[in-house]
């Protein structure tokens, strides 16, 4: 049986790979929509001080955040951290649904899911706002069976539709599966693509996802892949994308990252996803040392990874026992 620092030192470069790269693939997609190719891409990189991430980078703090400090996923905590972080950095790039959600909270006192419900005629947002957060997520609950249900609570806040909820979620399997794997063995494609496919629960999610590994099967160059799967801010016209750019560069953080993020729309976003599954599977150890040391706020990004690390191996002594 494994002790406790044995457990949390096999999990501690992959929570830092899914928390970092995830947040690193924000900042620099946030780059990208200067239009720049790879060239032009790196060397911006190059020369800035820092990487300034976006809200969904924001947002997954805020959620690293509520697990750490309660131990689970409460949705009222959630939401209240979500809230408070908001009204302290507001100008992060927040789309309209999370300040529209806030105020009827403070305003109506609805609940953040019952506000979240209300969004969009009483559909709910399909948006890509559960997904592109949801790194902690897939991390701290790698191993549950429960995940769809751990990704559902993260989503209820903000997202409603069964599209944005199973988006998130399916994102959030990724990750957890990419934290299982050994980034020394062959990556097992098939079964990674089709365990992609069977966590789906909607059409929309499941059929995107087996034009994913049809895409891949078939070796098809990202802009094509780009134009049939999207590229915009709906879950189901994104995380697609992202998915493929991680299953077409497996082996490589910057291939994933350049391909999600340099065939236009939703490109910070894009990011975000795509390196949240991309360095929860290599390991921290595969992304450059120069660009994480110009992560805004990396301390406190690291911080967090570390107790969700601290955290998660908890439960499993406690499960063990």
């Amino acid at each position: 049986m494994l002790n406790h620092k044995e457990i949390y030192n096999g999990l501690k470069s992959k929570f830092l790979g899914g928390m970092v790269g995830s947040a690193l693939g924000d900042a620099i997609g946030e780059l990208a929509f200067r239009g720049l190719g790879e060239a032009g891409l790196r060397a911006a990189i190059a020369q800035r001080d820092a990487l300034i991430y976006t809200d969904d980078t924001a947002m997954a703090i805020g959620l690293a955040e509520s697990i750490t400090q309660v131990g689970r996923l409460d949705p009222q905590h959630l939401g209240d951290t979500f809230r408070a972080n908001f009204q302290q950095e507001p100008w992060r790039g927040y789309a309209s649904g999370p300040p529209t959600i806030f105020s009827l909270v403070e305003r109506r006192g609805m609940s953040y899911s019952e506000a979240a419900r209300s969004l969009f005629g009483g559909q709910g947002s399909f948006g890509n706002g559960a997904a592109m957060r949801i790194a902690p997520v897939g991390l701290f609950f790698h191993d549950v069976p429960d995940l769809y249900e751990q990704a559902r609570a993260s989503a209820s806040v903000t997202h409603a539709h069964p599209i944005g909820v199973d988006g998130a979620a399916v994102l959030a399997w990724a990750i957890a599966q990419a934290v299982k794997l050994d980034p020394g063995e062959s990556f097992p494609l098939e079964p990674f693509s089709q365990g992609l496919i069977d966590f789906a629960r909607t059409p929309e999610i499941r059929d995107k996802m087996m034009l994913v590994r049809s895409l891949i099967v078939k070796d098809v160059p990202p802009p094509d892949a780009a134009r049939r799967l999207g590229r915009s801010v709906a879950v189901h016209e994104s995380m697609p994308f992202a998915v493929y750019a991680f299953l077409r560069h497996p082996q490589s953080f910057e291939a994933c990252l350049f391909c999600a993020i340099l065939h236009g729309g939703d490109r910070d976003t894009l990011g975000a996803m795509a390196c949240a599954v991309s360095g929860a599977y290599l390991g921290v150890e595969a992304i450059p040392q120069a660009w994480r040391e110009k992560l805004e706020n990396r301390q406190h990004v690291e911080d967090l990874a570390l107790t969700l690390v601290e955290r998660r191996t908890q439960h499993e002594e406690s499960r063990a026992r």
